[in-house]
């Protein structure tokens, strides 16, 4: 699989351009401003109908423009197949496939996988357990779709127990048997993704584990670690023990939805211990993790996406992410870097067909 052409009209800064793709190595160079992510988002776009920098999918419309569209060419299995993804001001996104418009955007996921390597993503390290638990539910949501369903399902009922434990503070009554519905209800989806969440994890830590090794030339030891009210109790025991708190609080405080990863590197906090290329070098591990697994887990080889990557880090760990990508495993590779000079020398070493976009 690989994206021979992509289109883009009103897209962030960019009025209307279009690419070329060689179907190995894309590289845009370019002074920072010019446009090289939000090339790279667009190409997020096509395989997940959104961005991956701005969840607000208007704010992804040109400055004075009144919609967005970004389209793409692709060969899968030597098929031709097309993807276009707009938006009008005041109207519903619209994902095609070939023509037919998506009912569901969820029955695209895992249709063209992607993984996206970035600055941005130094928010798994800073931010709260939200954005990890994203990043796990991404992983898994690429390659199952029952597991997608089931958090989705979750989700709402989350939402309508919350609701619920609300409107019963606000007009000072209760009714067990009513929250009883809710309870059954999030201990069955909640359990069911405890459960995939663990397995994946089970699968993906020694993968996550020997592309670090490899990354940092065997310097130093990390772990990524599950953490999971569901390790010591069911979830309906949860939901029994936490209702008091919920009552006053007015909010589910226990359950699948407050799952967390620990990164640590030699037994502590990545977040306070790591230092920058250490922490970057982390995160790298984690994204080339995630793309052996969606890669073993399907019959399509992901899109790697590769934004700014090589900035901050030391000479030894770039020349191990050549080596990594310079293996036959990957498919088509994107990347972004403002020293066109490096960005060629690097490509170089891989002795893979390449194309430089000067922007």
């Amino acid at each position: 699989m690989y994206l021979k052409k992509i289109s883009l009209v009103n897209f962030k800064n960019l009025e209307a351009q279009s690419f070329d793709f060689q179907h190995k190595i894309n590289c845009f160079v370019g002074d920072n401003g010019v446009g090289k992510t939000n090339i790279l988002d667009a190409i997020y776009y096509l395989s997940f109908a959104k961005s991956y920098f701005n969840s607000v999918a208007i704010q992804n419309i040109r400055h004075g423009a009144s919609f967005f569209m970004v389209e793409g060419d692709y060969i899968i299995e030597d098929r031709n197949e097309k993807i276009v993804c707009s938006l009008k001001k005041g109207q519903k996104k619209v994902l095609k496939r070939n023509g037919t418009i998506y009912e569901k955007f969820s029955e695209h996921i895992g249709q063209l996988p992607l993984v996206i390597i970035s600055p941005a993503d130094r928010d798994l390290v800073t931010d709260g357990s939200d954005t990890r638990r994203k990043f796990i539910d991404g992983v898994i949501s690429q390659q199952d779709k029952k597991y997608l369903l089931d958090l989705l399902a979750y989700n709402k009922i989350l939402s309508q127990r919350n609701a619920l434990l609300k409107y019963f503070a606000a007009n000072r009554t209760f009714d067990a048997l009513n929250l009883s519905v809710y309870d059954e209800q999030l201990s069955e989806y909640g359990t069911r993704i405890y459960e995939v969440r663990k397995a994946f994890l089970e699968k993906f830590i020694p993968i996550f584990n020997e592309k670090y090794q490899i990354i940092s030339n065997d310097k130093e030891r990390v772990d990524l670690v599950y953490k999971s009210q569901l390790n010591e109790f069911s979830m309906k025991n949860l939901l029994e023990k936490s209702l008091e708190k919920d009552k006053i609080l007015q909010y589910t405080t226990a359950g699948t939805h407050k799952d967390d990863l620990s990164f640590e590197i030699g037994e502590y906090p990545i977040k306070k211990f790591g230092s920058q290329g250490q922490q970057k070098s982390y995160l790298i591990a984690l994204k080339f993790a995630q793309f052996e697994f969606i890669k073993q887990q399907s019959n399509l080889v992901p899109i790697l996406l590769l934004d700014d990557i090589f900035d901050k880090l030391d000479e030894s760990r770039v020349l191990q992410i050549i080596n990594l990508v310079n293996n036959d495993e990957f498919g088509q590779i994107f990347i972004t870097d403002t020293h066109s000079d490096r960005t060629e020398n690097i490509v170089k070493q891989s002795n893979k067909p390449y194309k430089i976009f000067k922007l």
